[in-house]
């Protein structure tokens, strides 16, 4: 195996000597430099597997050592060590691409946690890197090749290789822990746990145990020791989906586990040092949470390190097509049967449809499709698609479509059904006809008319109106036709 390297750049020699003995005694190889200049030297004639640089710097800072590596160098991840209290520059470095950062006083034992695991990107192996997605294999990975998927992508392979917390914001059913587990996954902690944990599903009086764990006897039912989530995504990720329900008294408690990378199990004496990455997530605007006093600032700023939106179904619509034949293929294994397919006229309604409920509504609709369909091959009208249209509304800086919009189906891409027998007595129903773009209100009074006059034998109203019975069993459950 090769010997991992490890460049220090620091301006005190003091605190060079003392990394390096901490290094050497973790059986690393070391280089050193006191400024930029110095370690740009280094970095081009060696290559180190990493570098751990002080922030301020005779001729610049450690912002222009992460710089400079992840234009030249991007496999090389890099440390800051900043002053005490200069959060503001260590966020500035993780933004800028930062693996991690420590503080100073420099807490030994953390360092060596950070190093470990920032040394795994890096192993003097290439096959030992974060690979890059492989569309083809969809399950636990994001699919999607529009413009919006693939700077998404991007995005994710670069945040992967940082320790820096990420708060992922998007709609509902956009995927968002779908995007924290990709995270993790193309990290150096994809071999630890990813532990998602849903903050809206825990009650509160159990919330600080389900974090932190408790000891035997801590309480009323707390028959034995156990582990918290904390404990449990040692070493890994830990996400906090709908991080905007946690309540006030829990957020003071997480932001302070954050803060010192260590929990305290309830009625335990002594703190537990954690090594976990934090990613959250909501589908709230925690800028007005905060603005309303529900959410803590300090804690926000902790959890927005970095940002990510995951765009909404409707934002990426030439994914549309490969998602639904993802799904049904899924359905169809599932269910263990033949392939189920979409008819021309029912994908372009899926590619017309706004998606409110964005790629999670996608695999619901699909799913209640594929029980309806006949001939293993879903039509329009098996989609069970709403046909209202209404204006958006905006919540925050957040602007979403308050009900579903699907546009007109072209005419030729309707196949009218052809009625095999006449109905007589006709009356001002057959002179108007049901087409595709009737309003709903016309449609609804049309259809009433139709079964009053034959009697609610939908069979020959169906045919009177030129629509399908299956057409017209929908619209009937749609109008609620049913109880009159």
């Amino acid at each position: 195996m090769t010997e991992q390297r490890v460049l220090i750049i620091d301006d005190e020699p003091d605190i060079r000597e003392l990394l390096e003995i901490t290094l050497l005694r973790m059986g690393l190889d070391t280089l050193t430099a006191g400024n930029v200049e110095e370690a740009l030297v280094q970095i081009k004639a060696h290559e180190p597997n990493l570098c751990l640089t002080d922030m301020r710097l005779p001729d610049g800072s450690g912002i222009d050592i992460v710089r400079f590596l992840q234009k030249e160098y991007p496999h090389i991840p890099v440390a800051v060590i900043t002053a005490y209290g200069s959060m503001d520059a260590a966020v500035e470095a993780l933004k800028a691409g930062a693996y991690d950062f420590v503080s100073k006083p420099v807490d030994l034992p953390k360092l060596r946690d950070l190093i470990q695991t920032a040394l795994q990107l890096t192993s003097g192996e290439k096959s030992q890197r974060p690979k890059a997605i492989d569309n083809t294999q969809p399950q636990g990975r994001i699919l999607g090749s529009s413009p919006a998927m693939q700077i998404l992508k991007s995005t994710i392979g670069k945040l992967a290789r940082s320790q820096a917390p990420v708060y992922i914001h998007g709609e509902s059913g956009s995927g968002k822990e779908l995007v924290a587990h990709e995270i993790h996954l193309q990290s150096p902690r994809q071999k630890a746990p990813f532990i998602p944990v849903n903050c809206g599903a825990i009650p509160e009086n159990l919330m600080e145990s389900e974090f932190f764990g408790h000891k035997k006897g801590s309480f009323t039912g707390a028959v034995s020791d156990k582990q918290g989530l904390f404990q449990a995504a040692h070493k890994g990720t830990l996400f906090l989906d709908e991080v905007a329900d946690l309540p006030l008294t829990m957020q003071v408690k997480l932001l302070r586990a954050i803060q010192e990378r260590a929990i305290k199990p309830v009625g335990g004496l002594e703190e537990i040092s954690v090594d976990i990455r934090i990613l959250s997530a909501t589908h709230k605007s925690l800028e007005h949470e905060v603005a309303a006093g529900n959410f803590r600032q300090d804690l926000y700023y902790r959890l927005n390190v970095i940002k990510l939106k995951v765009p909404p179904l409707r934002e990426r619509q030439d994914d549309i097509e490969l998602l639904a034949d993802f799904f049904l293929k899924k359905i169809a294994e599932r269910w263990q049967m033949p392939s189920i397919k979409l008819s021309h006229q029912a994908r372009y309604m899926l590619l017309s449809y706004s998606f409110p409920g964005n790629v999670r509504e996608l695999e619901n609709i699909l799913e209640r499709a594929s029980t309806l369909c006949e001939d293993n091959t879903i039509q329009a009208d098996d989609l069970q698609l709403p046909q209202v249209t209404h204006s958006s509304s905006t919540h925050g800086h957040q602007q979403q479509a308050s009900r579903p919009v699907l546009l007109s189906v072209p005419p030729d891409l309707v196949t009218p059904y052809a009625p095999q027998t006449s109905v007589s007595n006709t009356t001002n129903v057959t002179e108007q006809l049901w087409t595709p773009h009737t309003d709903e209100e016309a449609e609804r009074n049309m259809i009433m008319e139709a079964l009053d006059q034959t009697r609610w034998n939908r069979t020959k109203a169906a045919e009177l109106l030129g629509m399908s019975f299956r057409q017209l069993r929908y619209r009937i459950q749609k109008y609620e036709l049913d109880n009159h």
